[in-house]
């Protein structure tokens, strides 16, 4: 236990509570950034506790606290598992008193508070300095216009916001007012760089693979957008082997039914592992994002250029910053599989065009590698603790101030 606060490195050792309104029996893209996030701040010599819907049976990182089963909702075209009520409510009153080893923290992190769910709860209760991050993105949010209502007032104690990429900005500004900084969400580039390859995932000129990963059975992943495409792409190249990586009842065989003979060239991995996902990156020749919206981000797109595969990403607005607007891989038009089949066509018979695109991807990635971005969040947490009682939108402002336009992803 620390009675004082030494300064590491030009920060000062923070207890830092981090709250995560999904579950981590299902975990997806916030959860991920939320366990990171907690691993890397470790890492530079903080204290963390995270709090997360979880059941009793689930297996968490030692630093999670598990705030009760969930139960699944509807929520941006996937299903959110969410937990509320007076009993979650309690709970996560008693962890922000509790502190770490009994003392209060000195920054509550909270991720998608206007989500009903753990943050929300712990907005409303929590008397510590407040930073938010936003991840979601949506053109029209009847979830946020129904939510706004429950936390206007509350929103006044959010110190400092954060979004994890420009279209999650832009949500926010349109749907609540104020202004956030852009921190994207962070990647360990070096564990994908450094995955060695499968043998059985590896391609070859005759026989390229090209790998999907995503739940199967979200429209939005754009599985059938690639399943489309599939009979073009084998007309001209009969040997390509696609690798489709996630969870999804039922989609298996629907999919299987829809391509008839064609299905022996499609190998449904199931769900995998970190360490299986890392190296099924770094073995395929391309990765295809075929996702239709609902995208903020992409963090898949920037462990798959960390592994060294190629990308081929629908062209939403997300994609293209993470793509460095298709400098570090290559953009087809949404939802349009002939598009897609010519675009992995063309990169399959030009080699040179690949390396080009992972010689550019390498460098990009490192605005993302966690070294980075738990940096830019540090300050964000300095510049909040210093600003004492100033008012959001002026600690944004400043915050904003710090970092360059290139690196706030605004342009």
């Amino acid at each position: 236990m620390r009675s004082t606060r030494p300064r590491r490195r030009g920060h000062r050792t923070l207890r830092v509570g981090l709250v995560c309104p999904y579950s981590f029996d299902a975990p997806g893209g916030v959860q991920f950034h939320v366990r990171d996030l907690a691993q890397a701040l470790q890492a530079a010599g903080h204290e963390v506790s995270v709090l997360a819907p979880s059941s009793d049976d689930t297996e968490l990182p030692d630093v999670v606290t598990a705030a009760g089963r969930a139960v699944p909702v509807p929520y941006n075209g996937s299903v959110a598992r969410l937990t509320f009520g007076p009993l979650t409510a309690t709970r996560v009153r008693r962890w922000l008193e509790g502190g770490i080893d009994g003392h209060p923290y000195d920054i509550v992190h909270l991720h998608e508070p206007m989500v009903p769910s753990l943050s929300m709860l712990a907005l409303w209760q929590a008397t510590e300095p407040v930073v938010a991050t936003f991840h979601t993105s949506q053109v029209r949010s009847r979830a946020l216009q129904v939510a706004y209502p429950l936390v206007r007032q509350s929103l006044e104690k959010i110190a400092a916001r954060i979004a994890v990429s420009e279209d999650a900005r832009r949500t926010l500004v349109d749907h609540l007012g104020g202004d956030a900084v852009v921190i994207p969400n962070g990647v360990y580039t070096q564990v994908f760089a450094s995955s060695a390859r499968r043998p059985e995932w590896t391609g070859t000129p005759e026989a390229p693979t090209v790998a999907f990963l995503g739940r199967l059975d979200e429209p939005r992943k754009g599985l059938n957008v690639l399943v489309q495409a599939i009979p073009a792409i084998l007309e001209r190249m009969p040997g390509t082997r696609f690798l489709v990586a996630g969870r999804g009842n039922g989609i298996v065989a629907e999919t299987r039914g829809a391509l008839g003979e064609l299905a022996s060239s499609v190998e449904f991995l199931g769900g995998v592992s970190d360490a299986d996902k890392a190296a099924l990156l770094a073995s395929a020749d391309l990765y295809v994002a075929p996702q239709t919206g609902g995208e903020s981000f992409g963090i898949v797109l920037v462990e798959a250029m960390s592994a060294g595969s190629v990308v081929v990403a629908s062209d939403l607005g997300a994609f293209q910053r993470v793509l460095d607007d298709g400098a570090a891989g290559a953009l087809f038009r949404n939802g349009d599989p002939a598009d897609l089949a010519a675009t992995v066509l063309s990169l399959l018979a030009d080699p040179a065009r690949r390396d080009a695109y992972r010689t550019h991807a390498a460098e990009w990635v490192q605005r993302f590698d966690w070294s980075s971005v738990t940096e830019q969040v540090l300050a964000v947490y300095e510049m909040t603790l210093d600003a004492g009682d100033a008012i959001a939108d002026d600690v944004v402002g400043r915050i904003m101030g710090l970092f360059p336009r290139r690196v706030r992803g605004d342009g």
